[in-house]
């Protein structure tokens, strides 16, 4: 499956209070810690630069609490399908103990059907949306890193840090880059 070839920007959700005891969060609805407001309160002025043509979250809290601190004068649309993957029995362990992409967690999710799941949603977003800003997971960047570049291993993205996605004239080709609070 292939990625419609449509601009965004995606941003990781600001620090969960799993994050910061260095646990799998995955489908546990971890809230924000103090310090992830902080993260998304500082993000607003960058993420309010522009009127999104949608703000779209996961249906976990920890992309919601982020979106109404950075973009609060705009309505969150939560899609389902955008959750962190299921690590099964390895929810709320330390992240230490997380297992290869590839290798599907016991009682969870695996790598095939998360992807599919990711994708079908951000190709609905796009189809829907113009220029939509995406709060998600670590879990949907590694999705778009596997689509776009071939594998899911990449550097972890930070909390709230904006990244754009503009299509490139070359076919299957995507400009990544920093969100600066415009697209050029």
């Amino acid at each position: 499956m292939t990625l419609i070839p449509k601009p965004f920007v995606f941003a990781r959700h600001a620090q969960s209070a799993f994050n910061a005891a260095l646990r799998i969060g995955g489908f546990t609805d971890s809230p924000l810690s103090e310090a992830g407001i902080q993260q998304a309160q500082q993000a607003a002025p960058i993420l309010n630069a522009i009127e999104w043509s949608a703000v779209i979250t996961s249906t976990l809290q920890r992309t919601q609490q982020t979106a109404s601190y950075a973009v609060p004068n705009q309505v969150i649309h939560p899609y389902e399908q955008l959750k962190e993957r299921n690590w099964g029995d390895l929810e709320g362990c330390p992240i230490e103990q997380q297992l290869a992409y590839e290798i599907t967690p016991p009682n969870g999710e695996s790598w095939q059907d998360f992807e599919t799941r990711v994708l079908s949603a951000l190709n609905e977003i796009l189809s829907e949306h113009s220029w939509p800003l995406i709060i998600a997971h670590s879990g949907v960047y590694r999705v778009l890193n596997n689509v776009i570049n071939g594998t899911p291993y990449c550097p972890r993205i930070g909390n709230v840090t904006p990244i754009s996605f503009i299509p490139s004239q070359d076919e299957n080709s995507w400009n990544i880059a920093p969100f600066k609070g415009k697209f050029l």
